[in-house]
């Protein structure tokens, strides 16, 4: 069996890529955009095959796809830095909306069987009200940036695609997903990187937050990405399923939770250019469909993950 991972150097794709290569019986490839870095698949990359293309650029992406013949795509390629939607709307639009569209139309147009993951995002219920809590996946989607509109978008492409042409499409709506290599522009990471620069002497003791009253729902990545497995081996084409862990906590326990494993003193300040022009303030799902369908739960406690994180800065900062 062969699978393909879009944005394999990614965050979740790196992780993804290495819990695949501990099955015995799949070659791994992957997608990344020309001129990307390669620093999370680094020690692994040797046992990949990695192509160069852009997900928007549909025949460089056709030629992939009928070249290596995958029996399965997960797919998590994306803009997925959500304040860079405000930014670049149009750009994360496309990316994810259009993006999507090309991999679900190579996937169409094979001649061999294929299944195909779509990682969708929580974001997409935006909008939450108090009687919604824990979210269902038949919770009203109301969006709240434009990173969520893409996400909507793909979501509803694998949908109809799954619909109209009887695709083997099943849509995960991971909630917030933790772990070593995540991006330094997420709360939890970004708390860890500078708890590593002050430690190191080479930042002032003082720590930048944004909000730190959202409350989120969080997983380790590591039991995310065996979810996207289980995903293709165990759900049913067509269906989203929540990947959560049903419990909610503030922003501000992940950095006080942090902080509790440095022995540093260290000052919180408020940095407005954090803040978002709107932002979900609660969101915890309910994981009651997947868990029973694919037999999946959390395995790794939210401390492990956290400590996890601040160790991958600590071994890092050197290196910045």
């Amino acid at each position: 069996m062969k699978a393909l991972i879009t944005g394999i150097s990614g965050f979740a794709g790196s992780h993804l890529a290495e819990f695949l290569l501990a099955k015995n019986n799949l070659a791994i490839s992957g997608i990344e955009l020309p001129g990307s870095r390669l620093d999370n698949i680094k020690h692994i990359k040797n046992r990949l095959k990695i192509y160069r293309c852009d997900i928007r650029n549909r025949p460089s992406l056709f030629k992939i796809i009928r070249d290596f013949k995958p029996g399965m795509i997960f797919h998590l390629a994306a803009q997925a830095f959500i304040p860079d939607s405000w930014d670049m709307p149009s750009d994360s639009l496309y990316t994810n909306i259009i993006g999507t569209l090309n991999i679900l139309e190579a996937v169409r147009k094979a001649d061999w069987p294929l299944r195909i993951q779509i990682a969708c995002s929580s974001e997409e219920y935006g909008k939450v009200y108090k009687n919604e809590v824990p979210v269902r996946e038949t919770s009203e989607l109301r969006p709240l940036s434009p990173y969520a509109v893409g996400k909507v978008g793909q979501d509803m492409l694998g949908y109809q695609y799954s619909q109209s042409y009887g695709m083997f499409v099943v849509r995960t709506r991971a909630f917030n997903h933790l772990g070593p290599r995540m991006g330094e522009g997420f709360a939890a990471s970004s708390f860890a990187r500078q708890i590593a620069f002050i430690e190191k002497g080479l930042q002032e003791p003082v720590i930048q937050v944004g909000n730190l009253e959202a409350i989120r729902d969080f997983t380790d990545v590591r039991d995310v990405v065996r979810a996207y497995w289980l995903a293709l081996k165990e759900c049913k084409p067509g269906e989203a399923y929540n990947i959560c862990s049903g419990r909610g906590y503030k922003i501000k326990e992940i950095l006080d939770i942090l902080l509790s494993f440095t022995k540093e003193h260290i000052e919180i300040k408020k940095d407005r250019n954090r803040l978002r022009p709107s932002e979900v303030a609660v969101l915890i799902g309910d994981n009651t469909k997947f868990c029973k369908q694919a037999r999946w739960e959390p395995r790794i406690s939210l401390e492990k993950t956290l400590r996890d994180i601040l160790h991958y800065w600590r071994d890092n900062v050197k290196n910045e």
